[in-house]
């Protein structure tokens, strides 16, 4: 097959079966279309831990080019890699057996009061869901994380970890019921309007 050096139009199946034939070009397409997002999958999934996330992310393509067999080809490949990479996260909260939960209490003023009156500052925003969405269950993080992070499809999340969709969209409603309760107090309602 001659697909000359454009790699960028070649679909990630494809780029797949070339790269368990040794075509290093193939591997590295497929690495720059995944490696970034899996990071901040595996960031946001292991406790924000930038070090664990990038030696993970490095585990999952070492894994692939030591045993490229494993890969179906008839399995859509974003399905097939982030499966393995919910099953590393998986593996690594059993070794850590008892998730901590180190997160602080919000605290606005020495007196306690919220003062949120237009205080709809993005990154407060951004901070305070990000600290809403480490404080979900393992179960109820991942689908989040998966649906609004990595933009996967409902019955993409719900291949990779092997549940119905049913399960996966009651999941998402718990989790961002969890956050509005959570978040309350910027107003959410307000804030996503438009």
């Amino acid at each position: 097959m001659d697909i000359g050096s454009n790699y960028k139009n070649i679909e990630d199946a494809q780029l797949m079966q070339l790269s368990a034939k040794g075509d290093e070009k193939a591997f590295s397409e497929l690495y720059m279309r995944y490696s970034a997002k899996l990071m901040r999958f595996f960031f946001k999934m292991l406790w924000k831990d930038r070090e664990k996330a990038e030696d993970f992310t490095q585990d999952i393509f070492s894994k692939i080019i030591q045993k490229p067999e494993l890969y179906n080809p008839q399995m859509k490949f974003s399905t097939w890699i982030y499966s393995i990479a919910n099953n590393m996260c998986k593996n690594e909260y059993r070794k850590q057996s008892v998730r901590k939960e180190v997160h602080e209490k919000i605290s606005f003023s020495q007196n306690g009061h919220v003062q949120a009156r237009n205080e709809y500052d993005k990154n407060l925003i951004k901070s305070e869901l990000s600290k809403a969405v480490d404080e979900l269950d393992e179960k109820h993080k991942t689908v989040f994380i998966m649906k609004y992070k990595q933009h996967l499809s409902i019955r993409e999340i719900a291949e990779i970890i092997d549940i119905s969709e049913g399960t996966v969209k009651s999941r998402l409603f718990y989790s961002l019921k969890k956050l509005s309760e959570k978040l309350s107090f910027f107003k959410p309602e307000k804030i996503f309007q438009s």
